[in-house]
């Protein structure tokens, strides 16, 4: 039978693949999935689901002979493997070096400098003695180049004092920025150069774990800043030449100035939301820019939340959604359970969207959703 779609290995079966797979069901998208957990989220859900590491390069090279077109649901894959088979002429989406360049936030950040994209300013170091030579430039935060993920790998070293609890690793150092808002745009490029671009939404990050807790969509900025945010990632993403799907996480000062965080290529926790709210989802975005068909819509007429739903405190072992009935019951409530069977402490076991028609009511049901639904063992 003759397909005019790709068939598509994606490199991580968590839950950004398990949405994906459910994005592409209506357009027969066959989807396989590489993870190195037999029980990770895309397992049943996948064409078919592969066992084995995403960093291993035998592993991602033979996964990889089997498909049209590569991508990524996690950025910390192997990309010797994937310029290997970019360069025996398979598609992969988004580019190796693109990927090779965002694995590393001192790369990211120096692409940023390079190209003239607002940033906070940053001193690149070597290790955890290092931090001694920019006592002058602290408070900071301290960043891993390689490896951080959920707010893993990132701390305050706001005094002398702290450094000793630092990262002994190569990384940077993040001048402290006085924000207003942390915002997100998630925008999205085709192989044709099309490029569209969602509403700026609004993040609230937990004050523990530094993951996002909560979002909401429109983000409560001025045009003006709305303008800033979404030029700044439609000009990043054109600038890298990306195919695919880029979230670019951004600090509004109080000044009124828009900073480029940091970025990620593929579908991203602030764009879980778009699967209710937004005419097209994030995660629907990426599979017409990686099959190079036309970008969708990315228009909504409600206002929109998303609250992850993170393992209680005390928890670990089989898990169990307490009040996951009483939360149904509220209109313009969604939750998305991850298909995760153990819970720990703060791992991201779903997420709750909600849409309503004001702000403030989305807000209202956020909290009292807060209160219903418990993650717990």
């Amino acid at each position: 039978m003759y397909r005019d779609l790709p068939k598509i290995g994606l490199l991580g079966g968590g839950q950004l693949g398990r949405m994906l797979l459910q994005a592409g069901v209506d357009l027969d998208f066959q989807i396989s999935c590489l993870d190195p957990d037999s029980e990770a989220p895309c397992h049943r859900l996948a064409y078919e689901f592969k066992q084995g590491s995403f960093q291993d390069f035998d592993t991602v090279y033979q996964f990889g002979q089997f498909y049209d077109l590569i991508s990524i649901e996690i950025e910390h894959v192997n990309i010797d493997a994937l310029e290997k088979l970019e360069a025996e002429g398979k598609q992969v989406f988004p580019q190796p070096h693109l990927l090779r360049m965002i694995q590393d936030k001192r790369t990211q950040k120096q692409f940023f400098q390079q190209y003239g994209f607002p940033t906070a300013d940053f001193r690149l170091i070597e290790s955890r003695e290092e931090i001694k030579e920019h006592i002058d430039f602290l408070p900071a935060y301290q960043k891993l180049g390689k490896g951080g993920y959920d707010g893993k790998g990132v701390q305050l070293i706001a005094h002398e004092g702290q450094i000793s609890d630092g990262f002994d690793a190569p990384g940077l150092l993040e001048k402290a920025v006085e924000f207003e808002k942390e915002l997100a745009v998630i925008v999205a490029r085709n192989i044709h150069g099309e490029v569209k671009a969602f509403p700026t939404v609004e993040m609230v990050f937990h004050p523990v774990q530094n993951l996002v807790e909560f979002l909401i969509s429109p983000a409560a900025i001025s045009e003006d800043v709305e303008k800033q945010a979404v030029d700044i990632a439609t000009r990043l993403i054109q600038e890298m030449k990306m195919v695919g799907l880029l979230a670019v996480e951004m600090f509004l000062t109080k000044d009124g100035q828009v900073l480029i965080n940091e970025v990620a290529p593929r579908p991203h926790n602030s764009g879980h939301q778009t699967i209710r709210a937004n005419m097209t989802s994030q995660y629907e975005q990426h599979l017409r820019a990686i099959a190079g068909l036309p970008l969708g819509d990315t228009s909504t007429s409600v206002f929109a939340g998303m609250l992850n739903l993170l393992g209680e405190p005390g928890h670990t072992g089989k898990v169990k959604y307490e009040g996951l009935s009483e939360a149904l019951a509220i209109p313009g409530v969604f939750p998305f359970l991850y298909g995760k069977k153990i819970t720990k402490p703060f791992r991201k076991m779903g997420h709750v969207s909600i849409i309503a028609e004001s702000r403030e009511a989305v807000e209202e049901k956020a909290n009292q959703v807060k209160n219903i639904i418990r993650v717990i063992s």
